[in-house]
C-alpha cells in the first residue's frame, strides 16, 4: 500500500520552546480541535493519541477529534489489562463504525514499571507481554466470531462472549506494537500487524526489519513496519542544523533533560548516540543522548528535500508502510510538514513503487 504518514496530537498547548513530549499537562478542547484539523489539512493519514497514566483518556480525545475532522484517522495507544479485552474490542469496533474506518490501535505493554504502577499494575514486563498476546487474541476473536465463545487463559476467563458491533474495517483495524525485548518481538510477530520502531542507523534498521520478518514468518504472517522520527527542516541545510542546535540548547536548559534510559530501545539509541552524533549523513542523535531517549527523539536534519530523501532510504528497505513524524514546535511543524515534507515523501515513495512494484 502507499506509504501513510502518522502525526501525533497533543491535548494542550506545549509549555516549552522545544517540546519533547506533547501529551503532558491539562486538556484544552479548542487546542485539540485546532491541532487535529491541522493534521487533517496537512495530509497526515493518522494521528497518534498517546497514553500515560496521567494523561487525558485517549478514546475520548480521539472521539472528540474525529468529530471535528474529515478524513484523519486515529492511532489510539492502548494498554492491555486495565479494561477487559472484550470491552476494548467493543470500544474499538464502536469507534471504527462511527468514524467509518478511521481507527488503528497501538498496543503498549508499558515500558515503565513506575508508570504502570500508577494505575495499579504491578506485573513484570515479560508477563505483561504474555498478557498482551492473550488480550489481542481475545479482541480479534470478539471482532470476528460468528458464535458465542468462552475464554480460559492464564490471564482471562470469560463465558458466553459475543459482540453486537463489528469493526467497519474488516476483519479488524490495524494493530501496532513496539518494543525490543524477546517477549515483545515474539508477541508482536504472532499477534500484531505493524511493528513500530524509532529511526536508527540504516544498517541497524535493515537488520531489525529482517529479524522481525523471520519472526513473523514462523507464524505464517508477513511483516509491516512504522518508523518514528523527528524531522528538523529549514530552507537550507545550514539553517536546519542551526535550528537543530537551538532546539538542543533549549532542551538541555529545560527540565526535560536527563540521561537514563528506561527500556532496551533507549539503551540501544544511546549506544548509537555514543558511537556518533550523526549517522547516514542526517540522522542526528544528540537530543536522544540529552534526554535519555524517551520515545521518539531521533532526528533527521536538512532541507525538506534532503529529509524526504533520507526517509526514502528507509522505505527502500521494504515493508515500511507508515512514517510517524512530529516536530518540536508541534502545531507549527505539523503545518510545515504538510507543505514541505509529506508531499515529497509520498511522491518519492510512489515513484519507487512504480520502479519496483514488488
Amino acid at each position: 500500500m502507499p506509504v501513510q504518514v502518522i502525526g501525533m496530537i497533543g491535548v494542550a498547548p506545549p509549555a516549552d520552546d522545544a517540546t519533547v513530549h506533547i501529551i503532558d499537562g491539562g486538556l484544552s478542547a479548542d487546542y485539540l480541535v485546532e491541532f487535529s484539523r491541522a493534521h487533517d489539512e496537512a495530509g497526515f493519514d493518522l494521528a497518534l493519541v498517546g497514553y500515560t497514566s496521567t494523561s487525558a483518556d485517549g478514546w475520548s480525545v480521539a472521539t472528540h477529534a474525529a468529530a471535528h475532522t474529515e478524513r484523519l484517522g486515529y492511532l489510539i495507544a492502548h494498554r492491555p489489562g486495565f479494561v477487559s479485552p472484550t470491552l476494548a474490542a467493543r470500544k474499538a469496533a464502536t469507534f471504527d463504525q462511527l468514524s467509518k474506518g478511521r481507527l488503528a490501535l497501538h498496543i503498549i505493554a508499558g515500558a515503565s514499571d513506575h508508570d504502570q504502577r500508577r494505575d495499579g499494575d504491578f506485573m513484570a514486563k515479560a508477563e505483561r507481554y504474555e498478557r498482551a498476546g492473550e488480550y489481542i487474541e481475545i479482541m480479534r476473536r470478539t471482532w470476528t466470531a460468528d458464535q458465542p465463545f468462552d475464554v480460559d487463559t492464564k490471564h482471562f476467563q470469560m463465558k458466553d462472549v459475543r459482540s453486537d458491533v463489528r469493526p467497519f474495517q474488516q476483519p479488524s483495524p490495524p494493530v501496532f506494537f513496539g518494543g525490543s525485548s524477546t517477549e515483545a518481538l515474539d508477541m508482536g510477530a504472532e499477534h500484531c500487524d505493524v511493528y513500530a520502531v524509532f529511526a536508527e542507523p540504516l544498517a541497524d534498521t535493515a537488520v531489525r526489519f529482517d529479524d522481525f520478518r523471520a519472526r513473523a514468518a514462523l507464524y505464517g504472517r508477513s511483516a509491516s513496519f512504522s518508523m518514528s522520527v523527528r524531522p528538523i527542516i529549514a530552507p537550507t541545510e545550514g539553517q536546519a542544523w542551526d535550528k537543530a542546535h537551538r532546539i538542543l540548547a533549549s532542551i538541555e536548559n529545560s527540565t526535560s533533560a536527563g540521561a537514563s534510559p528506561y527500556d532496551k530501545g533507549g539503551e540501544r539509541m544511546l549506544a548509537h548516540a555514543a558511537a556518533n552524533d550523526v549517522h547516514d549523513e542526517r540522522l542526528w542523535l544528540k537530543i536522544a543522548a540529552a534526554t535519555g531517549a524517551p520515545g521518539n527523539t531521533s532526528c533527521l536534519v536538512g532541507t525538506a528535500e534532503q529529509v524526504a530523501d533520507a526517509l526514502l532510504e528507509y522505505y527502500k528497505l521494504g515493508g515500511l508502510d507508515y512514517v510517524l513524524m512530529r516536530g518540536f514546535d508541534p502545531l507549527k511543524d505539523t503545518v510545515e510538514f504538510g507543505h514541505e515534507l509529506i508531499p515529497r515523501l509520498k511522491a518519492g515513495a510512489e515513484a519507487l513503487d512504480i520502479e519496483d512494484p514488488s
